[in-house]
């Protein structure tokens, strides 16, 4: 028993933040500014349903992060324009998004929003924007199918929640150090430097529009 005691202790490190945690990743996990760890909101939601977390508000903070996430990714592709859409998704991936989104728009933010890693987002919430998608049927579409997806990862930590765990403290006995030392300097540094990217891209994004100039009005 005295070697799992190790892990016993450190796996609550991993689960510092909680639901909070959840609630703030998964507003970057839904931005336009991709998290380098893929998937780490489905990671943290099966460990923490796993804990036995209380899972309506599990799948609530994972919820409501999303929609904040996709709905500031959403705005800044309807106020930046094609523009601002081929100058942050690739060429390869420019003329599919687009030409899903203009035909099937439901589908192409349902399915990437749902789907797991490697299966990209951001180019279509960004699409959703710039190629004027109505907002209440995006957020619809994009709301649920995140919601899908979140209750589908608690649905595995609960279920197989013995295995996850077992697993866990297999690696937290081997590589507890290195694992909490990378997962967390990633979730910390890719975080920051994301809110600050969605601050920046904000701030740039009033000023364009306070310094066009006012419409003229008639007399």
């Amino acid at each position: 028993m005295a070697a799992a005691a190790p892990a016993n202790k450190l796996l609550p490190l991993l689960l510092t933040f909680g639901i909070a945690g959840v609630f703030v990743v998964s507003i970057v996990d839904s931005s336009f500014v991709p998290l380098p760890v893929p998937g780490i909101t489905d990671i943290m939601t099966i460990v923490l349903a796993a804990r036995h977390a209380n899972l309506i508000l599990l799948v609530a903070a994972g919820t409501a992060g999303s929609y904040l996430g996709g709905l500031f990714s959403y705005k800044v592709g309807h106020a930046g324009g094609m523009a601002f859409l081929e100058k942050h998704v690739s060429p390869r991936l420019l003329k599919p998004t687009t030409t899903w989104m203009s035909r099937h728009a439901i589908l192409a933010v349902a399915l990437p929003a749902i789907l797991p890693p490697p299966m990209p987002l951001s180019p279509f919430v960004l699409a959703a924007g710039a190629l004027q998608m109505p907002r209440k049927k995006f957020l619809v579409a994009f709301t649920l199918s995140r919601f899908a997806r979140h209750a589908a990862a608690a649905a595995i930590g609960v279920y197989f929640g013995p295995h996850v765990i077992r697993m866990w403290n297999a690696l937290m006995r081997r590589w507890s150090t290195p694992i909490l030392i990378v997962l967390w300097s990633a979730i910390l540094l890719s975080a920051g430097l994301a809110f600050f990217k969605l601050w920046k891209t904000s701030r740039s994004m009033r000023k364009s529009v306070a310094s066009q100039p006012a419409p003229a009005t008639s007399n």
